[in-house]
């Protein structure tokens, strides 16, 4: 397939973080607004060859990169320019349909509540759906890493149907299991929101079992449930117990291939599971992470999966549809986007 035709074959996006997408010229314009002086370039060519973390080989130097994102983003404004550009820029792939997460807390250092970011978001992607047909949802992310999850939890559920689908943990697995923030998650799931949780990314398939005992209904990424298979000449042959879980029940995998090279978890695109998690059955859908730190797209990542694993036409088309029945917005969103799938298929 040429890569002209890869771009306008009809995309959903699952797994994509707002402050992991800025486009270099923004993150400057916002940084000179915000008086931030601590860039390590001043032009958006070298910025963004800075940003991107080809060969950061590790998850720790991946995010390191995000200071600069979301220290930029600390302003109603700012937050709806970059949601407002996420938007813009997915619809000009042939994304047809994206759930975009972000951590409210991040922004609160000039004076928002994580209320008023969540509307500052939500204002822009409303105003990009109305310019450009593209429906996005937000799923809120509470950090591992830090003590508010609860009030993370507080706010996203006020939004519930008002933008707001999902709920997810993110940031460093190891030491921070899922079942320490299961009040959150209770909080979560009760006002009205669906789960997503990060794992099988920096930990294996212990924190995806972890991930699935908290209620799970999607995996972030989970590419290393791939460990609890066996592989024979580059084809699954057998399931572990969690990896049979995970098949079974059709949780649907948020993979991220060039997210996943870039923190070394992979040597090359043809070492990447998804096509051996794909013809063994998984839920597999394809996904962009950090648009900006991996210097990549719905197209790059569509391409490498045809370029590098096989995929034909056919298994785009059934990747997509993967995903879009695995989204987390009302039915009728679902169908309309299904139908735009279908057709720009046939």
């Amino acid at each position: 397939m040429k890569p002209e035709d890869v771009r306008a074959l009809p995309k959903v996006l699952l797994h994509d973080h707002l402050d992991g997408g800025l486009r270099p010229q923004t993150v400057l314009d916002l940084a000179s607004d915000a008086g931030y002086d601590r860039l390590p370039f001043d032009d958006p060519a070298s910025l963004g060859r800075w940003f991107h973390q080809d060969g950061s080989f590790s998850l720790e130097r991946y995010l390191e990169a995000f200071t600069h994102t979301f220290g930029v983003m600390q302003t109603p404004e700012a937050v709806t320019r970059v949601a407002y550009e996420a938007a813009q820029d997915l619809a000009a792939e042939g994304v047809v349909y994206a759930e975009i997460r972000f951590a409210p807390s991040l922004h609160l250092e000039l004076g928002m509540s994580r209320h008023d970011v969540l509307q500052a978001a939500i204002d822009g992607f409303s105003r990009a759906e109305a310019d450009t047909g593209l429906p996005v949802r937000v799923l809120v992310d509470a950090l591992r890493q830090q003590d508010d999850s609860v009030e993370v939890a507080r706010a996203a559920v006020l939004f519930a149907g008002k933008g707001v689908v999902g709920f997810d943990l993110a940031g460093p697995e190891a030491g921070f299991p899922p079942s320490v923030y299961a009040e959150a998650i209770e909080i979560a799931r009760e006002g009205g929101l669906r789960l997503t949780i990060h794992a099988g990314e920096g930990d294996g398939v212990d924190s995806i079992k972890a991930a699935l005992d908290q209620g799970a209904e999607r995996i972030g990424h989970g590419a290393r449930i791939i460990e609890d298979t066996t592989v024979e000449d580059g084809e699954i042959t057998d399931l572990g117990p969690v990896a049979t879980e995970v098949r079974d029940r059709g949780i649907a995998l948020e993979l991220c291939p060039y997210s996943n090279l870039d923190t070394g978890m992979y040597p090359t695109a043809a070492d990447h599971p998804i096509g051996m998690l794909y013809r063994a059955g998984f839920t597999t859908t394809i996904n962009t992470d950090n648009r900006l730190m991996s210097a990549t797209s719905m197209t790059r990542e569509f391409t490498l999966a045809v370029e590098h694993q096989g995929f034909t036409r056919g298994d785009l088309r059934a990747i997509t549809l993967n995903a879009v029945e695995a989204v987390f917005c009302d039915d009728e969103v679902r169908d309309r986007v299904r139908e735009r799938v279908e057709a720009g298929y046939a």
